[in-house]
């Protein structure tokens, strides 16, 4: 499979690409899993994205950085979806890799923190997070904080 990655600040983003990654975003969290909940806020403004497009340039992997600060004291990586097509295929590691590796680029080695979907866990303590919380729900959905150490 031919994928682009694009690695973009807010104000880099065009209105194609956000359109593209908020479809993607709701067709998944809000659409596939019965969730009504406010998707869009005001991180993403204050973050950085990172998605993968095919060839016609459909949206198919995403994720955002969202910077120290603002959702936690370190940085932190959320809304992290893949098309139903690609589930399966290790896009999704690639993109939980590149994600990381963009926070090491621009902040060094940092920690990160993440507000993760409970039964994703173990993918993302193959990544070296660690559960840091009980589980608590967010928007009718089971969720645990995860970090990942500095240096991990």
């Amino acid at each position: 499979m031919n994928l682009n990655w694009h690695y973009r600040m807010w104000n880099e983003l065009t209105r194609d690409e956000l359109y593209a990654c908020l479809v993607l975003r709701i067709e998944v969290f809000v659409i596939e899993q019965c969730c009504p909940y406010m998707d869009t806020d005001d991180k993403d403004k204050s973050s950085d994205h990172l998605f993968c497009t095919d060839a016609t340039g459909k949206v198919l992997a995403y994720l955002r950085i969202v910077h120290p600060g603002i959702s936690f004291t370190e940085c932190s990586i959320g809304r992290v979806v893949n098309h139903s097509s690609i589930r399966g295929t290790g896009i999704g590691r690639e993109l939980m890799r590149r994600g990381i590796h963009a926070i090491e680029q621009k902040w060094g080695a940092s920690a990160v923190r993440i507000s993760a979907q409970l039964y994703l866990q173990q993918f993302y303590e193959s990544f070296g997070f660690v559960k840091c919380s009980e589980i608590y729900d967010e928007d009718g959905l089971p969720h645990i904080q995860m970090l990942r150490p500095l240096g991990a």
